[in-house]
Parts: C-alpha cells; sequence; structure tokens
C-alpha cells in the first residue's frame, strides 16, 4: 500500500508563494502519474495539477500560470509551487496517483488571507 504524506502548507498572504511537497513510499512511483487535489469544506475534492511519469503536466485553468508541478522519482516526491495565491486558494490539499489509485494522506492546509 502506497503511503502519501503532503507537508509545506501556512498562512499566506494574498499574492504569496508556497511550496508543497509530497513524499510517497512504494517503488512503482516514477511510473504513476501524479496528482494534487484540493477540497474546501461542503465541495467536491478537485484535481489542479499533475504530471505524467515523463513529466508532461496538466493544470485546472483556476491555476494555470500561477501553480506549477514537478516530481523528483529519485526522491519519490512531488512538488507544487504556488505563486501569486488568492483567497480563493484556501482549501486542504493533498496528492495522489491519477487517476486516484491509493488512500489518501492528511493532507496539508493551505490559507491565504489578509
Amino acid at each position: 500500500q502506497v503511503q502519501l504524506v503532503e507537508s509545506g502548507g501556512g498562512l499566506v498572504q494574498p499574492g504569496g508563494s508556497l511550496r508543497l511537497s509530497c513524499a510517497a513510499s512504494g517503488s512503482r512511483f516514477s511510473i504513476n502519474a501524479m496528482g494534487w487535489y484540493r477540497q474546501v469544506p461542503g465541495k467536491e475534492r478537485e484535481l489542479v495539477a499533475s504530471i505524467t511519469s515523463y513529466s508532461r503536466t496538466n493544470y485546472a485553468d483556476s491555476v494555470k500560470g500561477r501553480f506549477t508541478i514537478s516530481r523528483d522519482n529519485p526522491k519519490n516526491t512531488v512538488y507544487l509551487q504556488m505563486n501569486s495565491l488568492k483567497p480563493e486558494d484556501t482549501a486542504v490539499y493533498y496528492c495522489n496517483s491519477v487517476p486516484v489509485g491509493t488512500s489518501w494522506g492528511q493532507g496539508t492546509q493551505v490559507s491565504v488571507s489578509s
């Protein structure tokens, strides 16, 4: 069973930046497409960025141009660089494979507020 541990969230002012990390266990990490998802209370979890095993990326329109997903296969880690953050980016952020293939981690809270 792959385990996922997200970190790097926090409270930031609008326009600020954060870098999230997701450490994954499991020998099949490098062949999986991975993604960052986010969820706010009362709404469904949404995929905001994904990256294939050969580093092709895709982004939701709401974050395009502001977020950058990357991966380090030897370290079994996926990153999400978030710039120009907006209050509507406030959510709990999770990583998982795309499509979802394992249990969710605890997530990391991102709060954007002045």
